[in-house]
């Protein structure tokens, strides 16, 4: 408890005038991250506490058959900032962020994921822009001219195509709805949070339709990109992409058909 005492002491010390007013409630999932998710939950809290006043990050073990469950509580003994939830089984990307959604307590909401690929110092620009342009969302956009990334160019061509198809589909004037750095005003998000169905990689897409639906402001910001796994490494294979296509579908249905996402 002494450890923790002194940290919050040196982190009163440094403390800065410009910092956001209001708590951020980070989210990140976690799926056998054992190797990673201690130092990201850590190093994302160092770097975050000191651009807005109030913090806690909700860790999500969504059924991982590692030790990052382990790990994770390693980190709440830390710091007591960091929150965990834990499920026995996994539900997928999109499961895991909506259940910590539901447990955030802040102002404003934010995922990030567990490899922090998406560095989350860039989180400081989103929050600032979103507060001073009164948007809904800031959504991190690798398509954007001034985003730092070396992207294939057959992944550029599909992200293109995508973009395209969900314009005509959506009216979603978005260039990337898949990069996971977004940061939200809490009280746009959890009206609409618990009408996400899907629970792999097109929640985001089901997320910013119903936002968008509702008439929610959504800005685009440019992202950095660290890679930190193998190169030879794949979180997602074709079979995830093939479900990201049938999703899209799916929301489309609700949208025009069902319309599912007006407010009742």
């Amino acid at each position: 408890m002494g450890n923790r005492d002194n940290r919050a002491a040196a982190a009163d010390k440094g403390s800065r005038t410009d910092k956001a007013a209001g708590m951020l409630s980070i989210v990140m999932p976690a799926y056998n991250e054992e190797k990673l998710i201690y130092k990201s939950l850590t190093e994302t809290l160092t770097i975050c506490e000191n651009f807005v006043d109030r913090l806690e990050i909700i860790a999500v073990n969504d059924g991982s058959r590692d030790r990052t469950k382990e790990e994770i509580i390693r980190a709440c003994e830390y710091d007591s900032r960091i929150k965990m939830v834990s499920s026995d089984n996994n539900h997928g990307k999109g499961a895991a962020i909506l259940y910590g959604v539901t447990e955030a307590e802040g102002d404003y909401i934010a995922f990030v994921d567990a490899d922090l690929e998406l560095p989350p110092v860039q989180l400081e620009a989103y929050l600032k822009r979103l507060i001073a342009d009164k948007l809904d969302a800031v959504i991190g956009c690798k398509l954007h001219k001034d985003s730092k990334i070396k992207y294939p160019l057959k992944r550029k061509i599909i992200s293109v195509g995508y973009y395209l198809m969900l314009l005509v589909m959506f009216h979603l004037n978005v260039k990337d709805t898949q990069t996971g750095l977004k940061v939200f005003k809490a009280s746009s998000l959890r009206p609409i949070a618990h009408l996400v169905r899907t629970q792999g990689y097109a929640y985001d897409i089901e997320l910013l339709v119903a936002l968008h639906r509702r008439g929610g402001k959504i800005g685009e910001m440019p992202v950095e990109v660290c890679f930190v796994r193998p190169k030879d490494s794949k979180r997602i294979g074709m079979k995830d992409v093939i479900k990201v296509f049938k999703d899209t579908w799916a929301i489309f249905g609700r949208l025009y058909f069902k319309h599912y996402y007006d407010e009742k």
